[in-house]
């Protein structure tokens, strides 16, 4: 007789949850196959959550064992698999271990036990795994609203958009820090305080502060209702909601009143809607995690710190074939708050020409991992190029046309990354140093830009950054101070920097041919340099150099 499969199907679900819908609901970021999940596997009805306890052997049917302190390179990780899957449990989850990789002998055990084994990621903590994991259970089994079913998880704005049209409002939701995950698109007014919010990305502190001095974040976190607060002056009325799943949580759904008063049967539908909400947050959670996993083994490897198989792991990128790094520099305009802003446009902008790309934020700027180059090494060098000079342009016309982008050299494999990076921050500094006389660079390699990285490279081993007692640019420099108002270090660079020329550096400076005539004789009388000899030119072009780099203007890296 052949099994009825739909009845089957039909019983597991009304027994609970299955190991796949409770995956799925959580997301990626906390957990990933540690073996490959055996046949039916996904399948199995997951009950509970349990800690392992080796001195207290249980029942583990159905349950998701977080095996705690057990290696799962070990002989004893071997025994909890067999012993997990004779007492039924639905899933083992074991730590990240030494090496993030399970041996071959677990891996049998679990193929032989018919066990799904999981590992947990090295970026969530056992406790946050616990309370994603009951979250997960409590969501997995409720039923996508009809009006938000088409929302893809995790769609916060989505989310936020059905929302809005549901409760006739305009709506943010927000994590426990008040920090702004998404918001609802609305063609109303919007009061000052929404505008604020939704541009600084958080409720503002002072009025976060004057919440929580009055108690309002006690009162929504214990409450499991939508809590009503009236118009007060310019600020209309508004309603929010807590969102939790299994005694995590999670966030909280703002409404705003737009346009008019909120429709009667608005708390009923945002009540609702929470529970929906919950399972987007949740899944939201765990792609933010696995986000950072990715930029942290990017950033490890970069470093020189990392592994090149646990980043192929993450992102997919190949270990072997050609890529390399793009250390970017975006303009003035570009502040702190921005910097995610410049991630997504770097992103977006690589993976439109089909390349593989990891964005990491460092200071002032970002480096740009990029993968899937042309196997052929001449032809991959002309993708980072042909990427460079579009990638600069893009981010000049977003930040300011100060941005500056160094390339790396292309290595054959991501364990030659380091050294990429470091080659693209030589060109990137090269590129922010000033003393060009003709159209400034905006991207290079290293190789394009050797000369002022040399230079670079003997100025940091020289003493400074003043210049040395008695010296002509040391008298210039006081000069300055007192009376000369900063003309003259000014002239002396521009002069030196035109190789004499008078009409150049007249038009540098932006004044008559005369005028820089009679500042040229002013300054050799002040300074007693001399404009013949090649060595006192040398010495002070690096000494003026030193006080330009100590001088802090933006210009240099």
């Amino acid at each position: 007789m052949v099994p009825d499969e739909g009845a089957g199907q039909a019983d597991a679900a009304a027994a609970g949850p299955t190991l796949e819908r409770l995956l799925a609901v959580m997301g990626a970021g906390l957990l990933e196959p540690g073996t490959a999940v055996p046949r039916g596997g996904l399948a199995a009805v997951v009950e509970g959550v349990t800690l392992l306890d080796p001195l207290e052997p249980g029942q583990w049917r159905g349950q998701v064992l977080l095996a705690v302190g057990v290696d799962p390179q070990s002989a004893a990780a071997v025994d909890v698999v067999r012993q997990a899957a004779g007492s039924g449990a639905a899933a083992v989850v074991f730590g990240p271990g030494k090496t993030g990789r399970h041996p071959d002998a677990l891996r049998a055990a679990a193929e032989d036990a018919g066990t799904a084994v999981l590992l947990r990621t090295a970026w969530c903590g056992w406790t946050e795994l616990v309370g994603a994991l009951r979250a997960g259970l409590v969501l997995s089994g409720v039923p996508a609203d009809p009006a938000v079913a088409d929302v893809t998880p995790g769609d916060l704005n989505g989310l936020a958009d059905a929302v809005a049209v549901l409760v006739g409002g305009a709506v943010t939701i927000e994590d426990v820090e008040s920090r702004v995950l998404a918001y609802s698109s609305t063609k109303e007014d919007v009061d000052e305080l929404r505008r604020l919010t939704i541009l600084g990305r958080r409720v503002p502190e002072w009025r976060v502060a004057a919440m929580r001095e009055a108690g309002f974040f006690r009162a929504l976190w214990g409450s499991g209702d939508v809590i009503h607060r009236p118009a007060h002056g310019e600020n209309p009325e508004r309603l929010v909601v807590a969102v939790r799943a299994g005694g995590e949580i999670l966030g909280s759904i703002w409404v705003a009143a737009a346009g008019g008063d909120l429709p009667p049967h608005a708390a009923d539908t945002l009540r609702s809607a929470a529970r929906v909400a919950a399972a987007h947050l949740l899944h939201h959670r765990s792609h933010r995690t696995h986000a950072r996993l990715v930029e942290d083994a990017a950033r490890a490897l970069l470093d020189g710190r990392g592994s090149a198989d646990v980043l192929a792991e993450r992102t997919g990128i190949p270990a072997h074939g050609h890529c390399a790094v793009l250390a970017v520099r975006p303009g003035a305009s570009c502040k702190g708050e921005q910097t995610g802003r410049l991630c997504a446009l770097l992103a977006v902008r690589c993976g439109a020409d089909d390349l593989m790309p990891v964005v990491v934020p460092v200071d002032q700027g970002a480096l740009v991992l990029v993968g899937g180059l042309h196997q052929d090494p001449r032809r991959a060098v002309e993708q980072v190029a042909r990427l460079g000079k579009s990638l600069v342009r893009q981010v000049a016309d977003a930040f300011g046309p100060e941005a500056r982008i160094g390339l790396g050299t292309v290595a054959e494999t991501l364990a030659g990354l380091p050294e990429s990076r470091r080659s693209a921050d030589l060109a990137l500094r090269a590129l922010l140093t000033t003393g060009t006389t003709g159209e400034p660079r905006t991207v290079a390699f290293a190789s394009e830009v050797a000369e002022t990285i040399a230079l670079n490279q003997m100025l940091d081993t020289l003493p400074g950054p003043a210049p040395a007692p008695e010296t002509p640019v040391a008298r210039l420099v006081a000069f300055d101070a007192g009376q000369g108002g900063g003309t003259m270090v000014q002239t002396l660079r521009a002069y030196l920097d035109h190789f004499g020329h008078v009409p150049d550096t007249a038009r540098a400076l932006g004044v008559h041919a005369n005028s820089l005539r009679h500042r040229i004789s002013r300054l050799t009388e002040v300074s007693g340099l001399d404009l013949g000899s090649p060595d006192a030119r040398l010495l002070a072009q690096l000494q003026l150099r030193l006080l330009e780099r100590e001088g802090g203007d933006g210009r240099e890296g």
